[in-house]
């Protein structure tokens, strides 16, 4: 029995399907969590930032999302380590990865990938476009320009082994990508009013400058609230189709 086996046997089956991997206190699971519950998945979040370790293990769950948040995928974090080192783990079992903005960053990192500051950021309701591939409209759909809501400030360089781009925009050249079972995206499949509203009240001592400085990219408050009124609903569609992807690849229960 190798290294990886030994490991799987050694802890006990977890009773959730899912574990859902949160670092700061601010970006919840969202409509991912109101996914979840509609589609009768048992769920455990652990949130790094209120004190919550993570697992020692993803042994025993059927599938791993990893959500967003303001660090950078590069800080020396211990807890995001833990994430990179659980991604790795889900992908050594087969236990398929759905990485949200911050967490599609640390899934490139886990499996051999590089994130860096971009020179432009993306902040609000802003389309991207796919290729109409196969694998691009299994996960993303038919319609190969969706407008989708993006705040981040670094972004995927350089792709893992096997990996493949699905989506891009002009300001970053990976907003979505696929390697194996798994998905990493640079936008916020997840998001919700709610959440937008919670990020306007404390937007960060960096996003007033990038309103200024990157109007093309950048929304105002104003701006991005409008926005939310016209893109939620197809927001929450595409959400349902590419959780409804992932789940299609959850690994059987055990």
């Amino acid at each position: 029995m190798n290294e990886q086996a030994a490991l799987a046997a050694a802890v006990p089956a977890a009773r959730s399907d899912v574990l859902v991997l949160q670092h700061t206190i601010e970006d919840p699971p969202g409509y991912l969590a109101v996914w979840l519950d509609a589609v009768g998945a048992r769920w455990d979040v652990f949130c790094a930032e209120a004190g919550q370790a993570y697992p020692a293990s993803v042994a025993g769950y059927r599938a791993l999302a990893v959500l967003g948040g303001e660090w950078s995928a590069n800080d020396d974090r211990a807890s995001l380590r833990h994430a990179e080192a659980l991604i790795r783990e889900a992908d050594a079992l087969g236990i398929p990865v759905i990485g949200h903005c911050l967490g599609g960053q640390l899934m490139a990192r886990a499996l051999g990938g590089a994130v860096q500051r971009l020179p432009q950021p993306e902040i609000g309701w802003l389309p991207i476009r796919h290729d109409g591939g196969a694998v691009a409209q299994a996960w993303l759909g038919p319609a190969v320009q969706p407008v989708v809501y993006q705040w981040h400030y670094d972004g995927v360089v350089a792709l893992p082994p096997g990996a493949a781009v699905l989506a891009a925009s002009d300001a970053c050249a990976v907003q979505a990508f696929a390697v194996g079972p798994h998905l990493g995206m640079q936008f916020h499949i997840e998001i919700t009013p709610l959440k937008i509203a919670c990020w306007l009240q404390d937007p960060g001592n960096v996003y007033p400058d990038a309103v200024q400085r990157y109007p093309d990219t950048v929304q105002t408050p104003e701006a991005m609230q409008a926005a939310t009124a016209t893109h939620q609903a197809a927001s929450y569609r595409l959400a349902d189709r590419i959780y409804g992807a992932w789940q299609r690849r959850w690994r059987a229960p055990a």
